[in-house]
């Protein structure tokens, strides 16, 4: 089925005369497709290119603006897939928007690092950000609903919700649909823009972080183990959050003696790509993770919805050195909002330093009883 995404049901409000509107996205989470999908109904005049195009690379190469406007003046609206592939792309895209009145631009790409660079400085005051992963839980709850998310809920924990593997006619086919995802389009961007050398070192890194959901990362450990120098992975881990791969997050504190806050902590923004490193598909009852891939879920599915509904959060973990802990800390709106994230449904209490430190902050427990609300 085609899951109609968060942003296309009104596609036109994020498309501004005089600015770009830049679709981020990991590989294969249906940048593209939501792009085909808006020009089906496009009444204006149109040119869809793709940032491989060795024509459409030598336009822009120029950087003139006689040529953008003899071969872009005519049309109402400009699409670039693919759009980190152009060499100074920022640019030549600045010199559609500026010199050719009226026009709407789209550019989509799938390496939010080269992109950043690339559009930053040439688009300031002249770019809308939208970043899309794969479906969302706020995106089935209106698609399918909310009852058929929690009957398929152990599966997503499993292959994770990007579009073709919700598609999938069964497991064998899902797996062989993460594998091509992990084998073919995980690293394409680092690969192909960073030159690196020790390419195999990133997938012995991400088989290192899937044990470690949940738990604090220790970057000489992780040197250590692939024999590679700190700086090195420290490199390697912010080029993997930057192609939506991981994400980064640190320890909370207000500067108390005890509360850890020199460390962080790792998640992938999809279960089916957790499962999928180390080839991990056993179901639910014969794991002993599922309180990770629980907390893994839950945190991807957060972020998508802080992403989709404007809440601006900063997002942390709590631990203290005598090992009080809690899953996530939202810090919005001046106030503290603690999340401790259990799959079964238990009775536990608010640590006592966070109650003692923090006593106008919130605490609740997020499980699969009540997780709805957290996610949609």
């Amino acid at each position: 089925m085609h899951f109609i995404r968060y942003y296309e049901k009104d596609f036109d409000k994020y498309l501004k005369k005089g600015k770009v509107t830049v679709i981020y996205g990991p590989r294969r989470v249906g940048k593209t497709t939501l792009i085909e999908k808006y020009l089906e109904s496009f009444s204006g005049k149109y040119y869809l290119g793709t940032g491989e195009d060795s024509d459409l690379k030598q336009v822009f190469r120029s950087q003139s603006v006689n040529t953008m406007k003899n071969f872009f003046g005519g049309y109402d609206l400009v699409v670039i897939d693919e759009a980190q592939m152009i060499p100074d792309v920022g640019i030549g895209l600045k010199l559609l928007v500026d010199q050719i009145k009226d026009i709407k631009v789209i550019a989509s790409g799938s390496s939010s690092f080269d992109l950043s660079n690339k559009l930053g400085e040439p688009l300031t005051g002249r770019k809308i950000s939208l970043k899309l992963y794969s479906v969302s839980a706020i995106e089935l709850n209106e698609n399918v609903g909310g009852m058929a998310i929690y009957q398929r809920l152990e599966e997503m924990l499993i292959y994770g919700t990007y579009p073709e593997v919700l598609n999938a006619g069964n497991t064998d086919e899902k797996k062989q649909l993460l594998a091509e995802l992990r084998d073919s389009y995980l690293y394409k961007d680092i690969i192909q823009l960073e030159n690196l050398r020790n390419s195999s070192k990133i997938m012995d890194m991400l088989v290192l972080l899937s044990f470690q959901i949940g738990k604090e990362v220790s970057l000489n450990e992780l040197g250590n183990s692939l024999d590679l120098a700190k700086q090195t992975v420290e490199k390697y881990l912010d080029l993997l959050e930057k192609t939506f791969v991981i994400k980064k997050v640190r320890g909370f504190s207000r500067n108390l003696r005890k509360e850890v806050s020199k460390t962080a902590r790792y998640y992938f923004l999809d279960n089916g790509v957790l499962n999928s490193i180390g080839n991990s598909f056993n179901p639910i009852k014969l794991r002993n993770d599922t309180g990770a891939l629980w907390e893994n879920y839950l945190f991807s599915e957060r972020l998508k919805k802080q992403q989709y509904h404007n809440i601006y959060s900063n997002n942390y973990f709590w631990r203290t050195y005598d090992m009080q802990e809690i899953d996530l800390v939202e810090e919005r709106d001046g106030k503290l909002y603690g999340y401790e994230f259990k799959f079964s449904p238990k009775n536990i209490k608010v640590p006592k330093a966070w109650a003692e430190n923090y006593p106008d902050s919130e605490f609740t427990q997020i499980n699969r009883e009540n997780f709805m609300d957290f996610v949609t």
